[in-house]
């Protein structure tokens, strides 16, 4: 069985203090993703949910994370393969959510740069969506819908 691959992104908008965030997982059964976002919401916080978002209800397997981010590819990694310290007191009930879904898995942290007609091009824009309707509307999770999937290009 191959690994599942998940790529996720998140957007915060510091003024306002809103985040958004998008996942894609590619899986045996096929692809699947969800933007969500919330208010009054830290970037560490965004980047946490929507890695949690991500994780979540995984089949059994190693998963492969793609990440832009600097929080995913530093912190959050050091922590899921215990090259760094208990995880930071903010925020614990989403590092919870990420280390039980990460334990007894392998993980591998993949380098994605945001480039045009890539997964992580499309996740930044479903990102940005979900910050500004979070702004707006408030917190949310919605799953993509699947003709929008079926667009995705890189896969």
């Amino acid at each position: 069985m191959s690994a599942i691959r998940l790529w996720t992104l998140s957007s915060h908008h510091s003024a306002f203090r809103v985040g958004g965030w998008a996942h894609l997982r590619k899986t045996a059964e096929g692809l699947a993703g969800a933007a969500g976002g919330a208010r009054h919401i830290t970037p560490e916080r965004t980047v946490l949910a929507g890695l949690a978002a991500a994780l979540k209800d995984l089949p059994p397997g190693a998963v492969v994370i793609h990440a832009d981010s600097p929080i995913v590819l530093g912190r959050i990694r050091a922590v899921i393969l215990g090259e760094a310290a208990d995880p930071p007191e903010a925020d614990l009930d989403l590092w919870a959510q990420v280390q039980t879904a990460l334990k007894s898995r392998t993980a591998t942290f993949v380098r994605a740069p945001v480039t045009p007609n890539t997964p992580q091009a499309f996740a930044a824009a479903w990102a940005e969506l979900a910050r500004d309707k979070a702004k707006t509307h408030g917190p949310f999770t919605h799953p993509i819908p699947k003709p929008n999937l079926a667009k995705v290009q890189g896969l």
